[in-house]
């Protein structure tokens, strides 16, 4: 088994959003397979592209190039809740000495639109340090992460669609 080590962590790429964005999406820091490529939900079995993907009838897009053009033309805002923090590999409830990002930069530009969360530990950030600022309750979904493996695709398509569709 690999050793993992803890790692201060910087959140390296932008967010995706413009004015046209309906509902913005919110995960809790880049894991290593997307620090290593630059952009969000870089893991290969990941399923995030994969479930936005089938609830906006779309193709799975694969360069980043594709996901900004995908994300826009959908009206799909994405960042992270967390700016920088102290983590061990991946894993989410090993994440401590968190700063906080600023997602109201992004609510400037789009208005007060929907926030969704990709699992518990996003969720649970987004309450402690950015809900008083915004105002906006985030609503939770099951994530993509491989890491949860209970949820098989097709479930995590209807509950993601169930949530989003209504706004895009």
């Amino acid at each position: 088994m690999k050793e993992t080590h803890w790692e201060r962590i910087n959140h390296t790429f932008l967010p995706v959003f413009d004015e046209k964005s309906k509902v913005l999406i919110l995960g809790t820091a880049p894991s290593v397979k997307s620090r290593e490529n630059h952009f969000y939900y870089g893991h290969p079995q990941n399923r995030f592209w994969k479930v936005l993907a089938a609830v906006t009838a779309a193709e799975v897009p694969k360069s980043i190039d594709d996901k900004k053009v995908f994300l826009l033309s959908k009206g799909i805002a994405i960042y992270d809740v967390i700016e920088s923090c102290d983590i061990k590999g991946s894993s989410d409830s090993s994440i401590r000495n968190v700063v906080p990002a600023d997602v109201t930069a992004i609510l400037k530009t789009t208005g007060r639109i929907p926030v969704f969360g990709n699992g518990n530990a996003a969720f649970r950030l987004y309450q402690k340090h950015q809900q008083k600022k915004t105002e906006i309750p985030m609503v939770l979904l099951p994530s993509t992460s491989p890491a949860n493996a209970a949820w098989r695709l097709e479930r995590l398509t209807e509950a993601w669609g169930t949530a989003l569709r209504p706004f895009l």
